[in-house]
C-alpha cells in the first residue's frame, strides 16, 4: 500500500495548466521548423490524419470532443459492452476455425485445440472446402458436445449438417436445452459471397426450431466478413451487417417469432485488423448501432449484440508471413478490448493453405497469452472514457448508418447486392485504398516495406476455398498484399527460369553521408518488386560508374546521393550508365530535369506502377 507523506504530495499541483491555444503555439513552432507555416486550428490540422470513411484522426483529444452518452457495461446502447461483467469473469470465448475435409486429420487438430485453450470450434461442412456431413461424427469423436459449442459453417448443405449436428447431441445424451454454438445459416452472406439468390427458409426454419428446442443454440450469423474481404471500409462492413441482420429480423417475424425471439438468433461476425483502435470502435459502434434497431423495432430489452471476431484474411501476406503473428495479436488485441464476446485468431500461415499444429499453437496461444499473461479482460471496457475511442466510435456509427439508410433506400440488402449497389460502393473504396497501398502510403511490412528477396518460402498444402468472386457473381476476395505479390511472382518465375533474379545497380555518389539514406530508400522500394540491387562498390563517380554497372549483371541503374551532388554529377554519371549499357536510370529523389535520367523514385510515387514497368523493360514476363 502506498503512503503519502503527512503534509500531501502535490505531484504536478505546481505546474502551470497549460491551454489548448498554448499547445497549438507550440505546435506552430515546431511545423515552421520544419518548413510548413500553419497557424492556430489550421497548425493542428497539418497533423491530422485521414483514414478510411473519411475520418479524421487529431493529434490531439480533449474533453471537448464530445461524444454521445456511452451508458454502463451491460445496459443499452450497450457501447462498453454487452454484459455487466464483461469477460472479467473468464475471458472472451477462443473460437478456432477449421477448413479440413479429411475427419481423421480433422479430429486429431479438433482435439488438440481443445486441449490447448480453445473453448469453442468452428467449422467448415460440406462443399469443397468442409468435412463431409457424414463424417461429422467421426470428426467430433472425442468432443465433449456439453463444454464445446460447435459453429457450423455449412453454406447450402446447412440442413443436412444442421440435423447431424442435432443427432450427434442427442445420441451423447446432450439435453435439448443445452446445446450451445450456431448453425451458422446466413443466406444473405452466401448470397454475396457466391451472386446467388438468398433463400431464407431453411434459415427461417431453423431458427423457428432452436426458439422452441434450443434456447441456447443459434441458427443465424450475420456475417460482415464477405463485405471486408471485399475490400469494404470499417463503416460499410458494419452498415452491411446492420441491413443484413433487419432483413433476418424481418423474415423470422414474418414466420411468427417476436422481435426479442429473432434478435436472440442472431450472431454477429466482424474482422478484426491490425489497426487495433478502428477495431475497438467498431465492435462498440456495432453493439450500440444494434442497440438502436432493436429500439425502434420495440425490443430495447431484448440485450445486446452478441459478437464473433476474426482477425483479418485481407491484411495477411504470404511473404514473410512469419509477421502475420504480430498482425493478429494486434488484431486479437482489439477485439477484447473493443469487448467481443469470441475471437477467432487465424493462424499465420492462413493465406498459404491449410495451417499445421504450429501455427494453429500460435493462434489458439495468442488469445491465453492475452488473456492470462496479460490480464487483457480483466478490466471492463477498458477503452471507455478516452476521448480518442468514443469520439471515433461515434464517428464511425454516424458514417455506418448512413451506409445502413443508403442500402434500405435501395431496396433492403438482397436488393442492393442484386443491383451491384454493394459491389460497387466497395469496388470504390478498395480502389482508394490500392492507390494508398500502392504509393507505400499504407504500408505493408514484409511486402512493400523491408522485403527480404532471400527469405525461404513456406509452403503448405493447398487449402480449397468455395467458389466466390466476380466471376461467379459474387463479391471478390482481396488483399492487401495482391498488386506486390504479382510483381514478386514475375521475379520468381525469372529466377526459376535464369536462375538468377532481375537485378538494379545502386549508383551511390559521394560519401556515405550524402547517399545512404536514398540508397536504402531505393534498395528497398525495387526489392518489393523482386528486384535484387547490387550496392557494390560503396560509392561510384563518372570515371568507375560504367566498369561497376558492367560488373554488377544489372540492366537498369538508379543514382542515389543528395541533390548538391545530383546537380554536380547526375547528368555525367547517368551518361556514363548508358554508356554501359543501362536500358533505363531512375534517380532516387523528387522529378527534375536531369539528362539521362528516365524515372525518378520518391517517397509517394506509385510504387507499383515503376515496378511493373521497370520489370517489363527488363523482358521479366
Amino acid at each position: 500500500m502506498t503512503v503519502l507523506p503527512a503534509d500531501g504530495l502535490s505531484l504536478a499541483a505546481d505546474f502551470p495548466h497549460p491551454s489548448h491555444d498554448q499547445w497549438q503555439h507550440l505546435v506552430e513552432g515546431v511545423l515552421r521548423k520544419s518548413g510548413r507555416d500553419a497557424a492556430g486550428p489550421a497548425a493542428e490540422e497539418a497533423l491530422s490524419t485521414t483514414v478510411e470513411d473519411g475520418l479524421i484522426t487529431r493529434p490531439l483529444y480533449t474533453s471537448r470532443d464530445s461524444a454521445p452518452d456511452a451508458g454502463y457495461p451491460g445496459f443499452a446502447p450497450f457501447t462498453r459492452g454487452g454484459r455487466a461483467e464483461g469477460n472479467a469473469t473468464g475471458g472472451w470465448d477462443v473460437r478456432q476455425r477449421h477448413a479440413q475435409t479429411d475427419p481423421g486429420r480433422l479430429n486429431e487438430a479438433l482435439l488438440a485445440d481443445l486441449e490447448n485453450g480453445t473453448t469453442s470450434l468452428w467449422l467448415a461442412v460440406g462443399g469443397v472446402a468442409g468435412v463431409p456431413v457424414p463424417d461429422l461424427a467421426r470428426a467430433l469423436d472425442g468432443v465433449y458436445l456439453d463444454l464445446a459449442p460447435i459453429v457450423l459453417d455449412a453454406g447450402d448443405e446447412l440442413d443436412a449438417a444442421a440435423t447431424e449436428l442435432l443427432r450427434l447431441h442427442a445420441e451423447r445424451g446432450v439435453d435439448a436445452s443445452a446445446v450451445r454454438g450456431s448453425l451458422g445459416a446466413d443466406p444473405l452472406g452466401r448470397a454475396a459471397r457466391t451472386g446467388a439468390d438468398p433463400d431464407p427458409e431453411p434459415a427461417v426454419r431453423w431458427a423457428s426450431r432452436c426458439a422452441r428446442e434450443h434456447p441456447a443454440l443459434r441458427a443465424l450469423t450475420v456475417d460482415a466478413l464477405p463485405y471486408h474481404e471485399a475490400g469494404g471500409s470499417a463503416a460499410q462492413e458494419l452498415g452491411a451487417s446492420l441491413a443484413t441482420g433487419v432483413a433476418l429480423l424481418r423474415e423470422l417475424t414474418r414466420a411468427g417469432l417476436s422481435v426479442e425471439e429473432a434478435c436472440a438468433q442472431l450472431e454477429f461476425r466482424y474482422a478484426a485488423t491490425a489497426d487495433q483502435f478502428l477495431t475497438i470502435a467498431k465492435l462498440r459502434a456495432a453493439r450500440r448501432l444494434w442497440a438502436r434497431v432493436a429500439e425502434v423495432c420495440g425490443a430495447a430489452g431484448s440485450g445486446a449484440q452478441r459478437q464473433h471476431a476474426v482477425t483479418s484474411p485481407v491484411m495477411m501476406t504470404r511473404r514473410d508471413p512469419w509477421v502475420n503473428m504480430l498482425r493478429t495479436t494486434l488484431a486479437c488485441l482489439g477485439a477484447g478490448v473493443g469487448g467481443a464476446d469470441s475471437v477467432t485468431v487465424l493462424p499465420f500461415d492462413h493465406a498459404l493453405g491449410l495451417p499445421d499444429a504450429f501455427a494453429r499453437r500460435i493462434a489458439r496461444n495468442t488469445s491465453t497469452i492475452l488473456l492470462e499473461e496479460s490480464h487483457l479482460a480483466r478490466v471492463i471496457d477498458p477503452a471507455g472514457g478516452s476521448w480518442y475511442v468514443e469520439r471515433l466510435t461515434a464517428e464511425l456509427a454516424d458514417n455506418a448508418w448512413a451506409f445502413f439508410q443508403d442500402i434500405e433506400r435501395a431496396g433492403g440488402q438482397a436488393a442492393a447486392l442484386r443491383s451491384g449497389m454493394i459491389g460497387e460502393r466497395l469496388a470504390a473504396t478498395w480502389a482508394a485504398r490500392g492507390r494508398n497501398l500502392a504509393r507505400r502510403k499504407e504500408p505493408v511490412t514484409g511486402v512493400s516495406e523491408f522485403p527480404q528477396l532471400a527469405e525461404r518460402p513456406v509452403e503448405r498444402g493447398a487449402a480449397p476455398v468455395e467458389p466466390s468472386g466476380t466471376a461467379g457473381g459474387g463479391l471478390p476476395r482481396v488483399r492487401r498484399d495482391e498488386a506486390f505479390e504479382a510483381l514478386r511472382a514475375r521475379s520468381d518465375a525469372h529466377l526459376a527460369a535464369t536462375g538468377r533474379r532481375p537485378k538494379v545497380f545502386l549508383a551511390a555518389l559521394g560519401p556515405a553521408a550524402a547517399h545512404t539514406a536514398r540508397a536504402t530508400f531505393a534498395s528497398n522500394l525495387f526489392q518489393a518488386g523482386g528486384i535484387e540491387p547490387v550496392h557494390d562498390p560503396v560509392t561510384v563517380d563518372v570515371s568507375t560508374a560504367a566498369d561497376a554497372f558492367r560488373a554488377s549483371g544489372a540492366t537498369v541503374a538508379c543514382l542515389c546521393s543528395g541533390d548538391a551532388l545530383y546537380a554536380e554529377r547526375a547528368e555525367e554519371v547517368a551518361a556514363a550508365l548508358r554508356s554501359a549499357g543501362a536500358r533505363q536510370v531512375f534517380l532516387a529523389g523528387r522529378p527534375a530535369e536531369y539528362s539521362g535520367v528516365d524515372t525518378y523514385v520518391f517517397v509517394g510515387c506509385d510504387v507499383v506502377a515503376v515496378l511493373s514497368s521497370v520489370l517489363d523493360r527488363m523482358g521479366v514476363a
